[in-house]
């Protein structure tokens, strides 16, 4: 197909500054450049042109989010007083939900990520059945299989096999994959046992898979790791759970020393919400490159002040943002959380100018980066030459004002269409609307 021009008033392709007047040339789903309207028109001659109104961004990524669980969105409609109340509620809700139809309920948060302006994720998957549905859905982005529950013994006797054998399937043959790209989320450290933990860092070196897990989000996580105690070590015994680390008191070191002690931390690696993260661990997160996805309105949901993103930004630390699942969150609209990151920020004392600028790039370029998406065939986060064209239109006006600051405090609820490359045939996602219309790229 010949190739397409999306052009706007003002275009924010990340990879480059914000560019006046516009332009992004498309063809087949993939960017073949970027620049001012007058020249994309002229390089590219015979071009279809399609005048988008306001702003068009780069496609949001958001870096944690369970699809999957968008129709138990009645747990996360009031607020609670700790995350192990919200858990308690949480596994009440979900363990008497038998026969409920989570592909159904994935493919609704799916469609509402889009028409938030989001355009790849990180989806954890806890029911095989919605595995397929990120990919399915034209988003980019890695569907990642969630582990939890398993002990030593029940690993070695039927967890590992089952394991190995739904990602070998899931992944498919040749260039087929069932579900696109496929990783592993060790559910968290008081989830899983310790041989189970360590083996799955094993195993993901061996399928070069990516992993992403859950780490200091209670306040107890610390007690439980260290000393085997506390309230989560009473909520994992309540659900039968009879891991080493109970029997043994602890292991004496905190959750992430803990968990790069067993191998699970690297690159390849990214974890959510990290509010306990103090200045050591931070350290160590960034010399192992691994990122942290921010969800500050989940964490308000289940009480908690929001994690150290002053602090995070201030020593250079890689981020990215997300929103978590309906379940803890009152909407997939991604920016509302990084409009809630940029009132926090300036809150804990972060001054830099930079600010509104660092955070929609982690919204984009760094939730790229944390899925392992950020170089190469498949680009993503960024609008530049051979990425892929994903990206969201806001009709917002930023006048004399920082565009960055403008989409972060206007473009909240604000999406009117969302464009996705995955789709080689041209998808455009209309906000607020069940409708969708194609044209060429």
């Amino acid at each position: 197909m010949g190739a397409v021009i999306h052009s706007a008033p003002l275009l924010l392709p990340i990879a480059r500054p914000p560019i006046r007047d516009g332009a992004v040339a498309v063809r087949d789903g993939r960017v073949l450049a970027t620049g001012q309207r007058r020249e994309m028109l002229t390089a590219h001659p015979g071009a279809q042109e399609l005048r988008w109104p306001g702003m068009v961004v780069a496609g949001l990524v958001n870096a944690h989010t369970h699809l999957q669980f968008t129709r138990m969105a009645k747990v996360g409609a009031r607020v609670y007083g700790s995350f192990e109340e919200w858990s308690t509620t949480f596994d009440a809700v979900y363990f008497s939900s038998g026969g409920a139809d989570w592909a159904a309920s994935a493919r609704e948060g799916a469609r509402l990520a889009l028409r938030h302006g989001t355009t790849a994720a990180a989806d954890v998957v806890t029911d095989i059945e919605a595995m397929p549905v990120l990919h399915q859905a034209g988003l980019a982005g890695v569907s990642y299989l969630e582990v939890l529950g398993d002990t030593d013994e029940s690993w070695a006797g039927t967890g590992r096999d089952h394991l190995t054998s739904t990602v070998r399937e899931l992944r498919g043959a040749g260039d087929a994959p069932r579900a696109g790209l496929v990783g592993l989320a060790p559910h968290a450290p008081y989830t899983l046992d310790t041989g189970v933990l360590a083996d799955l860092g094993v195993l993901a070196r061996r399928y070069d898979l990516r992993q992403h897990i859950h780490l200091l989000e209670s306040a107890h996580e610390r007690e439980y790791t260290v000393s085997g105690t506390g309230p989560i070590a009473r909520l994992v015994r309540d659900l039968g759970f009879d891991f080493e680390i109970l029997r043994a008191g602890g292991t004496g070191q905190g959750p992430v020393d803990f968990l790069d002690a067993l191998g699970l931390l690297g690159r390849r690696c990214h974890v959510a919400h990290g509010v306990h993260l103090d200045a050591a661990e931070r350290a160590l997160l960034r010399e192992r490159g691994v990122s942290v996805a921010l969800c500050p309105r989940s964490n308000r949901t289940l009480g908690l002040d929001g994690p150290p993103i002053a602090a995070l930004l201030e020593e250079g630390s890689p981020i990215a943002v997300g929103t978590d699942s309906l379940a803890s969150s009152p909407s997939l609209d991604l920016l509302e959380d990084v409009r809630l990151l940029h009132q926090l920020a300036r809150r804990q004392g972060y001054r830099g100018q930079d600010l509104p600028r660092r955070l929609v790039e982690a919204a984009t370029a760094g939730g790229a980066r944390a899925l392992g998406l950020d170089e190469g065939p498949g680009r993503i986060g960024v609008l530049a030459a051979g990425s892929r064209c994903d990206f969201a239109v806001f009709p917002l006006d930023p006048g004399e004002r920082d565009p960055y600051l403008a989409l972060i405090q206007d473009g909240p609820g604000r999406c009117v269409a969302t464009v996705t490359g995955g789709d080689p045939s041209g998808r455009v996602h209309l906000a607020g609307s069940t409708q969708e219309r194609r044209h060429g790229h």
